[in-house]
């Protein structure tokens, strides 16, 4: 891979993971509601999570909806049965104060890895970042551009979990962290439009 087109992936991957998504939104939510520290399994399991899937699509494992175009309607069902789920969650999530009593808890490592295989923005830029940047197919090409994502995509998930701990201190009176969570939530829902249109 050349220099100007390493620059040119690290550059779509800065703008996808940066720009607002159900990560991004789910990972603000985490971090206005249980901490930075707590979250971290979460963002861990965003980036790594992410990162691997980039490598899978770029062996092959896309080629399935290819194959068996019935999967891409189970994937597709299944992505908004999970989001859907996940914005039932926030919208209910506790109070930090109560969220101890209640158990409540961030997505773990692994809840966030494989809530990849289901996001609809992370297969569309996984698709397109393999389809663009690793058009050789090589075993090389395809390591590198999920590296060089996974590389980039972390700081910028991360911002989005401190956005959310800076917010905890406007959204200390539970009323605000309410309307807050249930924003996230409709937001979370909304982001599901162009998986429903297609």
């Amino acid at each position: 891979m050349t220099y100007e087109l390493l620059l040119a992936l690290c550059g779509f991957a800065f703008v996808s993971s940066i720009t607002p998504g159900p990560n991004n939104l789910m990972l603000m939510t985490s971090g206005a509601n249980f901490g930075f520290g707590r979250s971290v399994p979460h963002m861990l399991g965003v980036g790594i999570g992410f990162t691997v899937m980039i490598a899978m699509v770029g062996f092959g494992i896309a080629q399935i909806f290819n194959t068996y175009p019935v999967s891409h309607t189970i994937l597709k069902v299944l992505s908004v049965a999970y989001m859907l789920w996940l914005a039932w969650k926030i919208a209910h999530a506790a109070p930090p104060s109560e969220a101890v009593a209640s158990e409540a808890r961030p997505l773990t490592f692994l809840q966030a890895a494989g809530f990849q295989w289901v996001n609809p923005k992370a297969w569309a830029m996984a698709l397109t970042a393999t389809t663009v940047y690793a058009g050789s197919g090589s075993p090389l090409a395809v390591l590198t551009v999920a590296l060089a994502f996974g590389a980039v995509n972390i700081p910028c998930i991360s911002s989005w979990t401190v956005l959310g701990q800076q917010m905890r201190r406007v959204l200390r009176n539970p009323a605000r962290l309410r309307l807050f969570n249930w924003t996230m939530a409709l937001l979370l829902i909304a982001s599901l439009w162009p998986v429903l249109v297609s």
